[in-house]
């Protein structure tokens, strides 16, 4: 995926940085900011505030909080991130389990800010709604690493008829990124538990659920056991065969020791390089800096990569064998219909086509589309979840 950029206000810098936490109110806190300001690079130096509450670099107050590497461009104007923002709201769902201790970096042994701290009582996620409650729901999960913003062109697709709800991961967008180790690890397990607190918070009847790329095995771990309470499922490019197992070293790499953990805070390769190798994406700066936007305001954000890429390393080989034996299984109910983006660079099309035919499950193509169906073909996507659910309606 090439990103056409415009011409940005000051050129990308690589130079470690380390950027100081402005204590606001935690409902504040899940928005970034786009105030102007000059930044220089720093030294690891840190001082305490006195409390030890939160620890303190010398950056502009405006950055953010944690540490991150410079990237991207701020402007005076609202940002595409902020717009975003504001047409959602914020869920709470799945309880955090930790001791109440402060979170602290891995680097420094220092308490992290409140971004990276674990909700006292439940997470906090982010979610955009279109459409009536009183239609039948639609659930729009994003891949990994992605955002609900990758949904932005689907959801107006959906809202005549059905109620769409996109919405951001624990760890990713504008929901809660809590230090790994203090109240959420980011296993699949934890994401397969937390999936079904959040389904319960905002749908009451049966859904459709359409899951992206590699978090296509928590999503089909999640409905083998609540088949009840799913009208269908709708896979985007998912890992289903033995080769899609392992993460593409693209990904791979956030989770290496020490290097991983300093990759995850380049917003330039955890954002710009991880959508843009997967698919033939053309993205304009504006949305390109929605994604940036996380790991530039704040430090959790690549924490929380690093530690889903080590997760995801560990057990997405197990999680793939599972998936293909539930959706292979007789007792699996549920129907389920397979869409792919045919230039996507990461997972292979081989075996897909005979697995989709052994299993009985239906197969659409979308050629010109990559690993990201949903950024892009949004308006053929939508098109085709309208489809899905038209057929189940109707009993065809």
């Amino acid at each position: 995926m090439a990103t056409q950029a415009k011409s940005p206000s000051r050129c990308y810098s690589h130079k470690l940085q380390c950027f100081l936490h402005n204590p606001v109110p935690a409902s504040l806190s899940l928005v970034g900011n786009g105030k102007a300001h000059n930044k220089k690079a720093l030294k690891f130096s840190c001082r305490s505030n006195g409390n030890d509450d939160y620890y303190y670099i010398d950056a502009p107050v405006e950055v953010g909080d944690g540490f991150s590497f410079s990237g991207g461009k701020y402007s005076d104007g609202p940002s595409p991130s902020d717009e975003w923002f504001k047409q959602g709201k914020i869920v709470k769902a799945y309880a955090a389990f930790g001791s109440g201790e402060k979170a602290k970096d891995p680097i420094f042994g220092l308490a992290m800010g409140a971004d990276s701290q674990a909700s006292t009582d439940i997470f906090r996620w982010f979610c955009v709604e279109s459409g009536s409650a009183d239609n039948p729901s639609v659930i729009l999960i994003h891949g990994f690493p992605s955002q609900a913003y990758s949904y932005r062109k689907v959801l107006p697709m959906l809202s005549k008829d059905y109620h769409a709800i996109a919405f951001d991961w624990l760890g990713f967008g504008f929901s809660d990124k809590p230090q790994p180790k203090y109240g959420f690890d980011y296993t699949l397990n934890e994401f397969v538990s937390s999936l079904e607190s959040f389904i319960n918070e905002v749908a009451v009847n049966k859904v459709t659920l359409v899951v992206q790329g590699y978090f296509a095995p928590v999503a089909v771990k999640y409905a083998s056991s609540h088949q009840e309470k799913i009208d269908n499922l709708i896979l985007l490019n998912p890992p289903l065969t033995a080769k899609h197992a392992n993460l593409p070293s693209t990904l791979s790499i956030f989770s290496n020791f020490l290097l991983g953990e300093i990759f995850s805070q380049d917003p330039l390769r955890a954002s710009d390089k991880a959508l843009t190798s997967c698919g033939p994406y053309k993205m304009k700066e504006d949305d390109a800096m929605v994604y940036r936007n996380p790991y530039l305001t704040s430090g959790a954000s690549g924490f929380a990569l690093n530690a889903i890429s080590r997760a995801m390393k560990k057990e997405l080989k197990k999680y793939v064998e599972e998936m293909r034996t539930t959706l292979t299984d007789e007792n699996w109910k549920i129907p389920t219909t397979v869409c792919w983006g045919k230039r996507d660079r990461w997972l292979s099309y081989d075996g897909v086509e005979e697995f989709c035919k052994d299993s009985k499950h239906k197969l659409i193509e979308i050629p010109m589309a990559g690993h990201h169906v949903q950024e892009d073909r949004g308006e053929e996507l939508g098109e085709v979840i309208k489809g899905v659910m038209r057929r189940t309606r109707l009993n065809l």
